[in-house]
């Protein structure tokens, strides 16, 4: 199996980004920073509206995106060969498994070549289906929109919504009347996008952003009302903690939880009560992370109290929720992760993972009796959905694998029976049968067994040979599902082997996986995506210098980290909105996402410690004089949380120090955010352009 030559010229000269000689001090260490001007002054207002940024900058973020679309020049038509077969993969008029709350059944569904979704509910027993938001029109002429949420209000005649036309993620909410279709005059600014309703449908709670986009206040938003009227009902005064808001599965507390990466505080507010007053279940302890669920007169709580590394459960009376009350219901078991936890009126159900394999096990609250729901497969994905109802006895999961298209099932937690609700279509045509998925084990430097999940179709030879793209990300505790992605099938179907490193820094195998690859220890997430692609090298599934690797944000990170420490273990780089630029942001305390981001990653400017740790990995901090892989760099202009100059920051200075090797491309999006394209099949346009590099750095530029 070959892959297809594309077409091939001489790269002319890459832009020359100058550099102003800028160099500051800390703990004693002067830091160069010659391409600290690509960070504009009035940033903050790009975010809000790209049109502000300044035109030196402007110039020479265009003049990059020609660069990158002149190196890719000649692989247009198979761009858009690769846009046409992933499309064709996707059911245009898809549809998701109508969750039912009372009289209706909420679903969201696609039309045939429709960029955006359609939010639609039917009655419950019925078929007769009600639009209540075409996301296409709503989108209209604008070149990003992003739908933020859409949630419909308890007694059914109003649904709030939020859109974000800038990609800086700040939404708009609005309320539209389900009955009439018209919007009201109700409008709130600057928020985080989503609603939790009183639970007698006046008004609403909401998170807002400040001015440095940070989620820290909720408000109440009584309909009717100017959105400048509106309550404060709770402020984060640290600017390490955010807030966010939910509600209970029973729907009787609106829950406020203020955390960061590793401190978690819960209040309670009364749905009932609109004037209600939030109540503190237990103040924030350094490390003790808890969320809560509601069933009767107790709390149910999920927590890593009293050393519980992987998390518990626990129960309290509603009465007297603080941590003296709390008694264990599921003991704590070392190396079982519990992930999610739902409260239904009969039931307790939570999903939970072990040894890199998730499983749903299904409690009856009154006996304490549980079964478990678990597959397989050597390698696979599964999640739970709760939907809107407390009083039921079904409960809906989601399973697929790297060949195994997505199945929705309902599960009767009475008779145990199964019934098939949705399977994933793929028009084009899938066989799971010719692809093999397979989960190998890298050893780490330490000698950890970090675990790695791979598709191939059936015919490759493992004779190392195959070119093969390997994914990792490895922070915040977030795992890599092992779940069906149909765009990978453009690059497997051509020979490619897909690999999925789940190395430290997310939970795959506990949350010691995720301490030992955080702070101090976070050069073990670099080391271990190292070991992971040396380990498929030596199983034979490829060979030095023909792995892509990809990642994107934290993830991006591991990418410029792994570019300097093993430059010849790859072909290429796929960097995504590339978190490189760590030790400058960290340092900067107004950027929106630092201060709650130093539990993560530590605080340099307090920490001389963290400092030198950050110092000694961080990507843009460690460019060597050596040869690069090639490397394609994407961002967003309005990006909140990448800064569109870090990856500008990083390809200055890769070209500027860098002895051979390349061509270092970055490609900037100048009118979207840290999700990139917000449209279905905008997004392929950007994933074939990343398949297209992947493909000419294994032939060779």
């Amino acid at each position: 199996m070959k892959l297809e030559r594309l077409s091939s010229h001489p790269l002319p000269p890459a832009p020359s980004i100058p550099a102003k000689p800028h160099a500051f001090n800390v703990h004693g260490v002067q830091i160069q920073d010659d391409y600290a001007w690509l960070k504009a002054e009035n940033w903050k207002d790009v975010l809000k509206d790209p049109a502000t940024l300044g035109s030196a900058i402007r110039t020479c973020l265009e003049r990059e995106n020609a660069y990158a679309a002149e190196a890719l020049a000649g692989t247009e038509a198979f761009q858009e060969r690769l846009v046409a077969e992933m499309r064709a993969r996707i059911k245009e008029d898809d549809s998701s498994v109508p969750e039912p709350d009372g009289p209706f059944a909420y679903f969201t569904r696609y039309r045939e070549g429709g960029q955006h979704p359609l939010v639609c509910r039917r009655p419950r027993d019925g078929d007769h289906e009600t639009i209540m938001l075409d996301g296409d029109k709503e989108a209209g002429s604008h070149a990003f929109f992003d739908l933020g949420g859409a949630d419909h209000s308890p007694d059914h005649r109003l649904m709030a919504w939020g859109a974000d036309i800038k990609g800086s993620e700040y939404y708009t909410i609005r309320v539209r009347d389900l009955q009439t279709g018209d919007e009201l005059a109700d409008e709130v600014p600057h928020s985080s996008g989503g609603v939790v309703w009183l639970g007698d449908s006046s008004g609403f709670y909401y998170v807002e952003l400040d001015e440095n986009h940070r989620p820290v206040r909720v408000k109440r938003h009584d309909l009717g009302t100017p959105a400048a009227q509106d309550e404060t009902i709770y402020e984060e005064r640290d600017p390490g903690f955010f807030v966010k808001l939910g509600v209970t599965q029973s729907d009787a507390y609106v829950l406020i939880e203020a955390s960061d990466h590793e401190t978690s505080e819960v209040w309670l507010i009364d749905r009932a009560d609109p004037a209600g007053t939030p109540r503190l279940i237990e103040p924030r302890t350094r490390e003790l992370q808890y969320d809560v669920e509601h069933h009767g007169d107790s709390l149910i709580i999920l927590t890593n109290a009293d050393g519980a590394e992987d998390f518990k459960i626990m129960t309290a009376p509603v009465s007297s929720p603080g941590r003296a009350h709390w008694r264990d219901l599921v003991p704590y078991r070392p190396g079982v992760m519990i992930l999610f936890l739902v409260a239904l009126a009969r039931y307790l159900v939570r999903l939970e993972r072990e040894d890199a394999k998730p499983r749903i096990v299904l409690r009856e609250i009154a006996t304490g009796r549980e079964e478990t729901i678990a597959f397989d497969e050597d390698t696979y994905s599964l999640g739970v959905d709760p939907g809107y109802e407390f009083d039921t006895d079904v409960i809906r999961y989601r399973y697929s694998s790297p060949k195994t298209p997505s199945e929705v099932i309902d599960y009767d937690l009475r008779t145990g029976a199964r019934t098939l609700r949705k399977r994933q279509e793929v028009p084009s045509g899938h066989n799971p049968d010719d692809y093999v998925t397979h989960r190998l084990f890298a050893t780490a430097p330490d000698g950890e067994q970090v675990p790695i999940s791979i598709i191939h179709r059936r015919e490759v030879a493992l004779d190392g040979s195959a070119p093969l793209l390997l994914y990792g990300y490895g922070s915040y505790g977030m795992s890599m599902s092992a779940g069906f992605r149909t765009n990978i099938l453009s690059l497997v179907d051509r020979g490619f082997v897909y690999a999925i490193a789940h190395i430290r820094g997310g939970t795959e195998k506990g949350w010691r996986w995720y301490l030992d690859g955080k702070r101090e220890k976070k050069t073990n997430t670099f080391t271990d995506f190292i070991a992971s692609g040396e380990a498929l090298i030596k199983a034979g599934y490829t060979s030095r210098g023909r792995i892509v690797a990809h990642g994107g944000s934290a993830g991006g990170m591991l990418m410029g980290a792994a570019a300097n420490l093993a430059p010849d273990l790859f072909a290429g780089i796929i960097a995504e909105v590339p978190f490189v630029d760590v030790l400058n942001t960290m340092l900067d305390s107004e950027l929106p996402l630092t201060p709650p981001e130093w539990p993560e990653w530590g605080n340099p400017g307090a920490d001389e410690a963290a400092f030198r740790t950050i110092l000694s990995y961080s990507p843009y901090d460690n460019v060597k004089a050596q040869a690069y892989p090639a490397i394609l760099a994407l961002g967003g202009l309005t990006d909140p949380r990448v800064t569109y100059w870090e990856p500008a920051k990083w390809v200055a200075r890769l070209r500027a120090t860098m002895t051979g090797g390349g061509p270092i491309l970055l490609k900037l999006n100048m009118e979207a955010g840290h999700g990139g394209a917000a449209g279905r099949f905008d997004r392929l346009e950007e994933v074939a352009l990343a398949y297209t590099f992947a493909i000419k750095s294994i032939e060779g530029f």
